[in-house]
């Protein structure tokens, strides 16, 4: 093998001189790059979400994040918030950097808040320390070869994308908004397609799994995202930068993330319950490593929360039940245990469900709709009060606001595991949803059959090679 030295060599020794007219020259291409480079970051400044135009600010998040997190956001922080927000506005782009690169210094100083009851709760920082603090449920049988146990494959995936596509026209706003615009929203409020980032990180997973089975790791798991994932947002694409920067996980997930606790693992724990049937702790271990990737304590809690229900889902029909066994694995010193426990008693408590999401709008105010804490009460919610009925339960879960396709996508594919593709309504099912197109490099299609085979083929043969 050559030497770094030999292969440097051989490029300079070898290279004919030659005289470039000025078009040949590099410097349009680097205004171009000039111009790229201003554009995200003015999308860190002002954004609006591709598919139902709500309004967000990422840099304005990162502080509130921290915050969320249990650190003091000191008085420069907030000043250069405000210079950033109004060079944004006049697009000066030369402060603008400046001043994101100041901003980003003082969140990566921030000092910890002692008084902030974020660390009154136990940090959960590995899957082991995890893995002490709850008892699983023994492993239940679920024959992964029967027909039966594809038809809940496919009513899953159809579940998602009927959940996502539903909550892709809604995201990002209030429920009380929500009413004043729409009303009551029981069909899509135009047409669906399938159109959806979230789904892109589990099928990274799923890749990834397809090659290692039950043994795979973060490190593979980050390696598939890099490779097929072209961008992310908020904590996904600091992981992605980091990744790219040989800084893998946890690390990659905690480096320099504020938002390692939104709702970006939450949103994809579906798939580690999919390929898991019937199995809490293999289904937990396996959102622990894809969680650690972008995420850390309570974020990853959200993907173990949603990765369980899943996989309990396969065995247990009762969906109440089914949200009181997930609860149970959760450990009661954390955050995230107190967020889900929270839903839980205000939908115990109130009679309908619109009062149980108004208690928990005020308990986590301070939250950005990103979060996974406000997302997780939203699911909780609409699974108590849907208790099984698709219609339903999608209805309720819109209706809620914050990340509805989030939420939807991962609650939804639960009724249809339990109750098989007959449960979904066929007025639901729409032509656009036989064929999924992704943003993964070369806009990677397949068609709903190929995902639900590839999902089987996947998991019968990660169980010929053991080790679950």
């Amino acid at each position: 093998m050559k030497r770094a030295w030999e292969l440097a060599g051989e490029l300079y020794w070898n290279a004919k001189p030659v005289v470039r007219g000025e078009e040949d020259q590099t410097w349009t291409a680097n205004l171009e790059t000039a111009r790229f480079y201003d554009q995200i970051l003015s999308l860190d400044w002002g954004s609006n979400v591709p598919g139902s135009g709500a309004p967000e600010r990422i840099m304005v998040a990162a502080v509130q994040a921290l915050e969320n997190r249990g650190y003091r956001a000191t008085e420069r922080t907030y000043k250069l918030l405000e210079e950033g927000l109004r060079a944004q506005e006049e697009g000066d782009y030369v402060r603008l950097h400046q001043i994101s690169a100041e901003l980003r210094y003082e969140l990566n100083q921030a000092e910890k808040d002692e008084t902030s009851d974020y660390w009154t709760n136990k940090i959960y920082d590995s899957f082991s320390a995890y893995e002490r603090a709850v008892s699983f449920p023994e492993q239940r049988p679920v024959d992964v070869s029967t027909p039966d146990f594809r038809d809940k494959l496919k009513g899953a995936w159809l579940a998602q994308l009927i959940g996502a596509a539903m909550g892709t026209m809604v995201e990002g706003y209030t429920s009380q908004n929500l009413y004043e615009a729409f009303g009551e929203v029981y069909d899509y409020l135009r047409e669906p397609n399938t159109y959806n980032d979230d789904i892109t990180y589990e099928l990274a997973f799923l890749e990834a799994f397809s090659k290692y089975g039950y043994a795979v790791t973060s490190k593979e798991i980050a390696l598939a995202w890099v490779g097929e994932i072209p961008c992310g947002w908020s904590a996904e694409e600091i992981a992605l930068r980091n990744i790219k920067n040989g800084i893998f996980p946890p690390e990659s997930g905690t480096c320099r993330n504020p938002f390692n606790e939104w709702i970006g693992a939450q949103m994809k724990g579906g798939i580690c319950g999919m390929v898991a049937p019937g199995d809490a702790y293999t289904a937990a271990r396996l959102a622990w490593a894809d969680g650690e990737v972008a995420h850390a304590n309570n974020g990853i809690l959200g993907e173990v929360f949603n990765a369980v229900l899943t996989a309990l889902a396969f065995t247990e029909r009762d969906v109440r039940a089914l949200i009181k066994q997930a609860i149970a694995l959760i450990p009661k010193d954390s955050q995230y245990y107190s967020v889900v426990s929270f839903a839980w008693d205000c939908c115990e408590k109130y009679k309908d469900w619109q009062a149980a999401l108004a208690c928990c709008q005020e308990k986590y105010k301070k939250y950005n709709w990103i979060h996974a804490y406000p997302n997780a009460c939203c699911e909780v919610l609409a699974l108590y009060y849907g208790n099984g009925d698709f219609t339903k339960t999608l209805h309720i879960v819109t209706m809620c606001g914050v990340d509805v396709d989030c939420n939807a996508g991962m609650i939804m594919p639960i009724l249809a595991i339990q109750q098989g593709m007959g449960i979904i309504p066929k007025k639901l099912i729409h032509p656009a949803f036989s064929e999924l197109v992704t943003y993964m490099r070369g806009m990677r299609r397949m068609t709903l059959e190929e995902l639900v085979d590839d999902t089987l083929y996947s998991i019968l043969n990660a169980k010929k090679q053991g080790g679950d």
